[in-house]
């Protein structure tokens, strides 16, 4: 029996890899920091740096529409999610099918008014297919699976995850992360 343990950022990268992914585009900062410290040790996903969270949504939109795949992106909380907007509005309006992944506080923080804590959830609502606040690690292979289906099946378009701080370092065994997926 292995004792190989994955956190929800190895976790999500994986996941995504595991449906398709093959390139992203983001803008790093401090609520996704676990997730930019493993892109750098996981081969299997292109990462595109943008110079604005709002660039990244962007070159992911432009990307599906070329592609024919799900177009990625990555910001961090507050300011950074909300830079998304305009991007997830567009691909919500032609029908692009994306995946936009957001930072967020700690979960002990939400509703808290916390530094750069942001209702993304709540911002996108009108302008997404589905979108999801992770309130437990082991949802994430759940969720990325949903979350592709959702913004690829009937008309296409955006979908939210948003992924607390906390969530991204938290850590279950390797071999209950392929039970859940």
């Amino acid at each position: 029996m292995s004792n190989e343990m994955i956190n929800g950022a190895r976790m999500l990268l994986e996941c995504l890899h595991r449906v398709g992914v093959t390139d992203m585009f983001g803008y790093p900062g401090g609520a996704v920091i676990p997730i930019y410290d493993e892109i750098y040790s996981f081969g299997k996903i292109k990462h595109y740096f943008a110079r604005h969270e709002q660039g990244s949504v962007h070159a992911a939109d432009g990307y599906a529409r070329v592609s024919g795949k799900v177009g990625v992106c990555l910001a961090t909380s507050g300011p950074g999610a909300t830079n998304l907007v305009t991007g997830i509005m567009t691909a919500h309006m032609d029908s692009v099918p994306l995946l936009a992944i957001t930072g967020q506080v700690r979960s002990n923080l939400l509703g808290r008014d916390a530094f750069q804590e942001t209702d993304t959830v709540g911002i996108t609502m009108p302008i997404t297919k589905s979108k999801y606040l992770v309130q437990n690690v082991k949802e994430i292979p759940r969720i990325v699976k949903e979350a592709y289906y959702i913004a690829t099946t009937g008309r296409p378009g955006p979908v939210l995850i948003d992924i607390p701080n906390d969530i991204q370092v938290h850590q279950i065994p390797y071999e209950e992360f392929e039970r859940l997926f």
